[in-house]
């Protein structure tokens, strides 16, 4: 029997060229190429990575988003994904996390459904369009799935059931045992993503494109409307003043004339 991995990605807008437009608030997007998501990138290549040491393996990726974005899919597809499936419909444009996550969650359900249950689910730790490491985490528990997030380091035993990773936090890691199945959100340093590869570019491309009553998703609780949450307003902070030099030949002189400085400022 197959093991059934799943990663969810998303097409994001490159930051490294985005702007935002100073008068409405909103980022530019004409012109701005997309790019799979950095952290989805490094969650394929682990599912990747198992694949290349185990056989039997199968790589569903789901996605979310406009038919355009079925462009990240024939990129995983290319690198060695099996199959793609792209969520695509004006009902659920403008979600937030929250609704983002129950569109994934019933897309999930539906290849279930049709594939018997997943082993295992990957996704990025965040997208760097929203940074909010929040969809990974709502959809595992919305499929009631136990989950590890952060993800640095991954092993998993030959049996296909037990798993240990390594995860980061602000001051160490944890090493933590999880059992399939399970869902792991996975950071930049887990792994190096691979590039496309010639054979899998020119392959057969196997994408599926599903609308919100192919998954029958509740339109109660996606797009706009059923997000609690959204953005008000994007900007780019304004520069900093440029920082003053305190000159001295001693450190007692530098002091000296630093404090004159601040009392000339009525900072002290």
């Amino acid at each position: 029997m197959a093991f059934k991995i799943i990663v969810c990605a998303k097409q994001v807008p490159d930051t490294n060229v985005i702007k935002i437009n100073p008068k409405t608030g909103t980022l530019i997007r004409d012109g701005v190429p997309s790019i799979l998501n950095h952290d989805d990138a490094n969650a394929l290549e682990e599912a990747l990575k198992i694949k290349d040491k185990y056989d039997d393996v199968t790589i569903t990726v789901v996605s979310m988003g406009p038919p355009q974005a079925s462009d990240l899919l024939f990129e995983c597809i290319a690198k060695g994904a099996d199959e793609g499936i792209l969520v695509s419909d004006r009902a659920v444009g403008g979600s937030d996390t929250w609704a983002t996550s129950n569109t994934l969650e019933a897309a999930i359900k539906k290849w279930e459904k049709e594939n018997g249950p997943a082993d295992l689910i990957f996704a990025g730790r965040q997208a760097i369009d929203g940074d909010t490491a929040q969809v990974g985490p709502q959809i595992a528990e919305k499929l009631d799935l136990p989950q590890v997030t952060y993800v640095e380091e991954f092993e998993i035993a030959d049996n296909m059931k037990d798993i240990t990773v390594k995860r980061q936090m602000e001051d160490g890691y944890e090493l933590i045992g999880i059992k399939t199945p399970c869902m792991l959100t996975a950071i930049k340093e887990l792994n190096e993503p691979r590039y496309m590869n010639m054979a899998g570019i020119f392959a057969e491309k196997d994408i599926k494109v599903w609308n919100a009553k192919d998954i029958e998703v509740d339109l109660t609780k996606v797009g706009l409307e059923a997000s609690p949450t959204n953005v008000f307003r994007s900007f780019t902070p304004a520069p900093k003043a440029p920082g003053q030099i305190v000159n001295g030949d001693s450190e007692n002189e530098q002091a000296k004339n630093l404090l004159i400085q601040l009392k000339g400022k009525h900072i002290i």
